[in-house]
């Protein structure tokens, strides 16, 4: 029998290590299985889309998932702050399950507007795979937080790489049974996210983050040998977005944990949605596909498949001094791309770095902004990162398109760089160390 840790005091560190063992193990499982579902719908949502509304808003369908994932991140990690992790994200992969269905439908019917409302609740997927890395760090310690939430990270990779294979199979078992080509995919993602949630629900006990928080009664607060500036602030527990944003604006190292990650994701997104185009301008429409394939194959390698080395540099060296880093890859990545002409292999090179860049600055930034709040409004906080990143990423997909079309890629590369830039200067402001003060 699990021992029970409702109660202040009743955990033993030794409870606490077995109980984040399991928890990173449950977890690393799941991040498989979800990001199967997720990268699923990324790869044929767009063919989908264009299929019942017609090219011209496949790419608005698209990012959809994109805006559902930052929107659906404010009602989840209300619910992670009231009742704990485990229902949050339960919810979150509930969501993006019957998003999931109703794409399907869409397709069945060709009703326009089903499909974007399941397009965006299918970001519920997202989200959930997005906080399963602020749960794996709630009980790590503060030596290994970096590596910890950098090997949930690294799941994705497994369900990143697996998916296209699953996504053939499931379109041609799927249309056996009557359904219209590329709905079954989505079909297949809601299978995977309702899985995900089964055991989620049954397994995830006790929940780290009502764990953490008795523990924060407990015991006195853990120094951590990071960048964390202590602020006497009272967290409110269950505070909404306008509460989360009080504590963040008070506090310089929970601030850079924000713009790390959403400039990452800014510069990334930009630059990454793009350089499919950038290909058609200089290849024949039969060598698209493929070159596109590869190209965001070393891209998405770049972004996941390092991360357990970005990890360990986060808590080897410090948290920003790897945002520093990230931030030099991306600055990298644009010059590299952005000079790169027709020259396919110079442009996977600058494709890598992106990804590098972004590993970076999302696992450092995530790490340091985790351990820069106290447990009792730190879901509302890593909501609302998420919900910054997210909308900021659904902006450069956007904009981005203009940027391409009226000025071309090397421009939209230019402002890239000039967007992270004043990262550095933020990153190169002295943060005193110390801890928050978890209860004020």
């Amino acid at each position: 029998m699990a021992t029970d840790l409702t109660a202040p005091g009743a955990a033993t560190r030794p409870d606490i290590t077995s109980i984040q063992r399991r928890t990173l193990r449950l977890l690393f499982t799941t991040q498989i299985v979800g990001g199967v579902g997720v990268t699923i719908g990324i790869a044929v949502g767009a063919l989908l889309a264009a299929r019942i509304a017609g090219t011209a808003v496949a790419g608005v369908a698209q990012s959809a998932g994109v805006v559902g994932a930052a929107l659906l991140a404010v009602p989840v990690t209300r619910i992670m702050a009231r009742h704990g992790r485990r229902p949050g994200l339960v919810v979150a992969y509930v969501v993006g399950a019957v998003g999931g269905v109703l794409v399907v439908l869409s397709a069945v019917t060709r009703w326009v507007p089903l499909l974007f409302l399941g397009m965006l609740l299918f970001g519920g997927g997202t989200a959930a795979n997005l906080q399963a890395r602020y749960t794996a760090v709630d009980l790590a310690e503060p030596a290994r937080r970096g590596r910890q939430l950098s090997l949930i990270v690294w799941a994705t990779t497994i369900g990143a790489v697996t998916a296209p294979n699953f996504a053939a199979l499931a379109d041609r078992v799927t249309t056996g049974w009557g359904l219209p080509p590329l709905a079954g995919p989505f079909a297949f993602s809601s299978a995977a996210f309702v899985l995900a949630a089964v055991v989620l629900l049954g397994l995830l006990r006790p929940d780290p983050l009502l764990t953490a928080r008795r523990l924060a009664v407990a015991d006195p607060p853990v120094v951590a040998p990071t960048d964390a500036a202590p602020v006497k602030v009272r967290a409110p527990r269950g505070a909404g977005m306008r509460a989360a944003w009080s504590v963040v604006r008070e506090r310089p190292a929970a601030r850079l944990g924000i713009a790390a990650v959403a400039v990452g994701h800014l510069v990334m997104v930009a630059v990454m949605a793009m350089t499919p185009v950038r290909l058609g301008e200089s290849h024949a429409d039969a060598d698209v596909l493929r070159l596109v394939g590869i190209v965001l194959s070393l891209h998405i390698a770049g972004m996941y498949a390092f991360s357990p080395v970005v990890g360990w540099l986060t808590d080897r060296l410090g948290r920003r001094a790897v945002i520093l880093g990230g931030v030099g890859l991306l600055l990298a990545a644009c010059a590299v791309a952005g000079t790169a002409g027709h020259h396919t292999p110079r442009l996977s090179v600058g494709l890598v770095l992106l990804g590098l860049g972004w590993s970076g600055t999302m696992v450092a930034g995530s790490t340091l902004l985790s351990e820069s709040v106290p447990t009792g409004v730190r879901p509302s906080v890593q909501g609302f990162c998420d919900l910054v990143m997210g909308l900021a990423g659904a902006v450069a997909a956007v904009v981005s398109g203009f940027v391409m079309q009226f000025a071309g890629y090397p421009v939209l590369t230019l402002l890239a760089a000039v967007a992270a830039a004043p990262l550095v200067a933020l990153a190169l402001r002295p943060v005193p160390t110390g801890a928050p003060d978890e209860e004020g």
